[in-house]
């Protein structure tokens, strides 16, 4: 037989379900393009059950920030973690927010699996994976427009349901013999639905962060007495699963004169700034509700001409130790092991409102 008509070879194939466990460990991106290699690859990740698996094994983290530039434009600007740790020069991903924002500043609420939830305003909210460019914009909470009220927002992952659930504290003004004294109207929207239901309201004062913080399937609120933004701090959680509330021990703090405090996450557990005149105090509780488990990582000093103003996130540790935080419009690096400030290379942007938020990449959609 000549050499060129001897068969060819079949074409070897992999069963599917060993594509499944390769496709599930290939980043966001490359799988956005995969999508138009084929209908069962389409069909495969587009599926939620697809999603999560993606989801477990998924190790691509980054830090979003958003900012108004000096032409009144929203942005939202995307950098690796990895080089913001690394002394790299950090070039940004431009991420296309899908209102047209100008003039107008939303408020990042918080990331889970992925999503990012925006405040709009009082009455709207905004679900968005910007990994995937989906996005769903919440009904509204039809909060009537009051003088003093304001709606802090929350979002978080159900694990009993299965569900994400964005939650919304309206707060306002009423009238006690002449004193302001504030009350709370609370509302959960579940995933999937179109629609807010009514829950427990706030049980204690009401909350003054930005946002809710959600660790282990709970949201955590910081919140003052319900006569005055200055009395006593409380750690306000609310249970996503049962939506019932409880009050959260602090740490103690010892000697230090706290001036304030800041609520966060880090490392998948809650974290607390404790200000003091010349440092932040950085607490991580890391068995979420054991008040014994809360642990002093750093006392990190305020650095030299920032007026000692308190850090406001603490956003990242690296397995080096160092710390990644928010002061003002910076990020810098703390080095805890020699007590050294760097300052991260990145695009500048200006003095401008910023806000950050740590996510990862992933394929879960705000749509289902």
């Amino acid at each position: 037989m000549p050499h060129g008509d001897y068969p060819h070879a079949p074409i070897p194939t992999l069963p599917f379900e060993l594509i499944t466990e390769i496709l599930s460990r290939i980043p966001v991106n490359f799988l956005m393009q995969f999508n138009c290699v084929c209908k069962p690859w389409k069909t495969l990740i587009s599926d939620p059950k697809f999603a999560k698996k993606h989801l477990s094994t998924v190790t691509t983290t980054n830090l979003m920030m958003s900012f108004m530039n000096p032409s009144r434009e929203f942005l939202i600007r995307s950098y690796s973690l990895q080089s913001l740790f690394k002394s790299l020069a950090s070039v940004p991903l431009n991420l296309n927010y899908p209102l047209n924002n100008r003039n107008r500043f939303d408020v990042i609420v918080g990331s889970c699996d992925g999503m990012i939830c925006f405040a709009i305003d009082q009455n709207w909210a905004l679900l968005w994976n910007p990994s995937i460019r989906k996005f769903k914009k919440l009904p509204s909470l039809d909060n009537p427009k009051q003088e003093g009220s304001y709606t802090i927002y929350g979002f978080g992952y159900d694990h009993l349901s299965d569900t994400y659930k964005v939650v919304g504290v309206f707060c306002y003004e009423c009238g006690n013999g002449g004193a302001i004294a504030y009350k709370t109207q609370v509302k959960v929207h579940t995933l999937g639905t179109d629609y807010w239901r009514r829950i427990q309201e706030f049980p204690s004062g009401v909350p003054f962060d930005s946002s809710g913080k959600f660790v282990c399937g709970a949201i955590n609120w910081l919140a003052s007495g319900s006569d005055a933004f200055n009395s006593s701090w409380v750690i306000v959680s609310l249970d996503l699963a049962k939506e019932s509330y409880e009050e959260l021990l602090q740490p103690d703090y010892g000697e230090v004169d706290v001036v304030t405090l800041t609520l966060g996450t880090l490392k998948d557990c809650l974290c607390v700034l404790a200000h003091g005149d010349t440092f932040s105090d950085v607490w991580l509780m890391k068995d979420y509700g054991n008040k014994e488990s809360w642990t002093k990582l750093y006392r990190v000093p305020y650095m030299e001409n920032t007026d000692s103003i308190p850090y406001t996130k603490a956003l990242c540790i690296s397995e080096n130790d160092e710390v990644l935080l928010e002061c003002q419009s910076t990020l810098v690096v703390y080095n805890s092991r020699n007590g050294t400030f760097r300052v991260p290379r990145i695009q500048e942007i200006g003095r401008w409102a910023t806000v950050t938020e740590i996510y990862v990449e992933s394929l879960i959609s705000p749509c289902s």
